[in-house]
């Protein structure tokens, strides 16, 4: 680096120390904290640790070289694999894996205060989540574009590789229930957000054909194109709704089940080309947008942060969360910081879409932008005064907030200025809505457009769910084909449709069954709970991946964000469990058998999850101190078409 480039990340650590300094207390700390350094140390500590961390991962760690062929090459098939453009492939992973988790976990973690979610989002995302997306999407690339399952029965052998199957297997389908809840709990009976979110399905079809069939490589044509008609449905979702037509899109919970179980399984068969990596890149330009639109908001606004840094609710108790702030908080949080689903986005569309192997460096990249959407949503909720936060995601009455020390104070205004009745609204959802609204109707020449923008904001939320969900659900049909190829090998073959259409209506029906029966009540944590399990597996996987690669000396990358996600996870399965029981036995709850279900449930998953760890474990043993042989399932071939010569970055 020039002594100018040197002076210029000098000057932006200085400033992410003086941001931080002011976030945890350390400068000014009897006056309340300004939302703008809460964006302001994130911003720069993202930058920093994608430059520095980030590039010694991609060279030193794993060793991107752009003179290997991809599996996008190799095994073209226009359906599965394809080689993607860069943008696209950055839009799909992104949408992908950018769902629920960082948008409603933040915002329920709150009410412990802003500061353990802050640091715990923003310092687990650089060290864990991204450590973990990163080495898996290569890790996968390298074996082309094999499943996290896949991947451990490889190296590690039969035992690790079904136990990690199944769990894997449950912890997608209650992570689709979860998130297809949310979505129906979202859209029903809201005209405007369904037919907005119903117009994506033939723009992506629009924007598929263009760029594939119609005028091949012109992305720029194709997104603006796509942009276009976005806003316009937009647009002309406020006039459905007040038209005759809006009968059409006012459907119940049921019939939106029955319509999202369908666009699932649409985009677990279709080749990903014509509906799924469109619509996710499409999908991408929306939350991005509204994402830096909050930042600015932020940035101009300069709002004080009204919950305090941390609250009475750390050592259980809360309101919302009865947990204590260890272990639960990191569980509520989920894919803020590292969730485990990113693993199977990693190992299931992206790595067979990816030209470039120096393009994997998007596994890291976006975890730090998904990261950042959680720090956006944790400013929002907390700009909100405590006893409207409590009011809003509890049914806990005005006297009864009061005597707990948090009086309501705008509850009433905001429900009017947004046209709803935003008490007693457990969730998240609505309260992130309401604080979203809240910065854009405080931007110039915004004013008097809440209802607005809380309508867009519900919108927006829904939008970062649902391309999760197809993106899972062709995930989800993947592991199904290759646990039942171990029993009837043609399913192991992904084109072969009667397998695709099978095990496709298997994995809707199954997460659609889980919605529409309601047995889902206490579907967060336990996704909260598994998700970070699975990431555990996960960073175990990239550990024996790192070890095949003779790289011993950098395990601690893995090895750290491993043994603490294992033990905070494991220690909210036990507490999980625990709980469950108590609710079974009880004889109070009309829910027992549910209960009993879901402790049964959350005791599996901690099981297989302790059985490939003591198995992986031994296997290390037997590589680094027996010096048994590194045998890897590596895929080396020689130099791709028409790809620079050299290493990454």
């Amino acid at each position: 680096m020039t002594i100018l480039h040197k002076i210029g990340w000098v000057g932006l650590a200085i400033l992410c120390a003086i941001a931080f300094g002011h976030v945890v207390g350390f400068l000014n700390p009897h006056e309340k904290v300004n939302g703008l350094w809460l964006v302001v140390a994130a911003s720069c500590f993202y930058v920093l640790a994608y430059r520095f961390y980030g590039r010694f991962l991609a060279r030193r760690v794993m060793n991107l070289d752009d003179r290997r062929r991809t599996p996008a090459y190799r095994l073209e098939d226009g359906s599965n694999f394809y080689p993607a453009n860069k943008y696209i492939l950055f839009g799909h992973h992104f949408a992908a894996i950018a769902g629920a988790g960082p948008l409603l976990g933040p915002v329920l973690a709150s009410q412990f205060g802003f500061l353990p979610g802050f640091l715990w989002i923003v310092i687990g995302a650089v060290l864990a989540g991204a450590v973990q997306d990163f080495i898996i999407l290569v890790a996968s690339m390298r074996r082309n574009g094999r499943s996290l399952p896949e991947i451990a029965h490889a190296e590690l052998g039969p035992i690790t590789g079904l136990a990690t199957a199944i769990a894997v297997l449950f912890i997608v389908i209650v992570a689709l229930a979860g998130l297809g809840l949310a979505v129906v709990n979202a859209l029903y009976e809201n005209v405007w957000g369904t037919f907005t979110i119903v117009m994506t399905i033939p723009i992506a079809f629009i924007m598929g054909l263009y760029l594939q069939k119609f005028r091949p490589g012109q992305v720029g044509e194709m997104t603006l194109i796509g942009l276009v008609l976005l806003v316009l449905a937009i647009i002309f979702g406020r006039t459905v709704a007040q038209s005759e037509w809006a009968e059409w899109f006012l459907w119940d919970r049921t019939t939106l089940t029955w319509c999202l179980a369908t666009y699932g399984f649409l985009a677990s068969v279709l080749p990903v080309w014509i509906l799924l990596v469109p619509r996710d890149y499409l999908s991408t330009f929306m939350k991005l947008g509204v994402v830096a639109l909050l930042g600015i908001g932020v940035i101009l606004l300069a709002p004080t942060m009204e919950m305090p840094r941390t609250t009475q609710f750390i050592g259980g108790n809360g309101p919302i969360i009865p947990g204590t702030l260890f272990p639960f908080l990191f569980i509520t949080i989920a894919c803020g910081a590292i969730s485990g689903f990113h693993s199977l986005v990693s190992s299931g569309t992206t790595p067979k879409l990816i030209s470039q192997e120096s393009q994997a460096i998007v596994g890291y990249g976006a975890m730090l932008l998904e990261s950042f959407v959680g720090v956006i949503a944790l400013v929002a909720a907390c700009l909100l005064v405590p006893g409207d936060y409590f009011a809003i995601n509890t049914h806990l009455t005005t006297e009864t907030l009061e005597t707990m020390g948090f009086p309501t104070a705008h509850i009433e205004q905001l429900s009017s200025m947004v046209e709803v009745d935003v008490s007693g609204r457990p969730g998240g959802a609505v309260s992130l809505a309401v604080g979203m609204a809240s910065i854009f109707s405080g931007l110039p020449g915004m004013s008097g457009l809440m209802a607005y923008w809380y309508q867009f904001a519900l919108l927006f939320e829904a939008l970062f769910i649902l391309t999760t969900i197809d993106a899972g659900t062709r995930v989800a049909r993947y592991l199904v084909q290759e646990l039942g190829g171990r029993v009837y090998a043609p399913l192991k073959q992904i084109n072969w449709w009667p397998g695709v259409l099978g095990t496709s209506l298997f994995v809707v029906g199954a997460w659609g069954y889980l919605i529409g029966t309601g047995s889902i009540a206490t579907i967060w944590p336990m996704f909260g709970t598994a998700n970070q399990l699975l990431g555990m597996l996960a960073l175990c996987i990239a550990t024996t991946v790192l070890i095949k690669m003779n790289k011993t000396a950098y395990l601690w990358v893995t090895v750290i964000p491993m043994v603490f996600v294992g033990v905070i996870t494991l220690a909210g399965c036990y507490e999980l469990f625990s709980l469950f029981v108590s609710r079974a036995t009880s004889g109070e709850s009309p829910q027992a058998l549910t209960m009993g279900i879901n402790a049964i449930l959350v005791g599996l998953v901690a099981i297989l999850a302790f059985v490939v760890l003591v198995d992986s474990a031994r296997k290390w043993y037997g590589y680094l101190v027996h010096k048994h042989p590194l045998n890897s399932t590596e895929v080396f071939e020689g130099e791709g078409i028409n790809i620079p010569a050299g290493p990454c970055c």
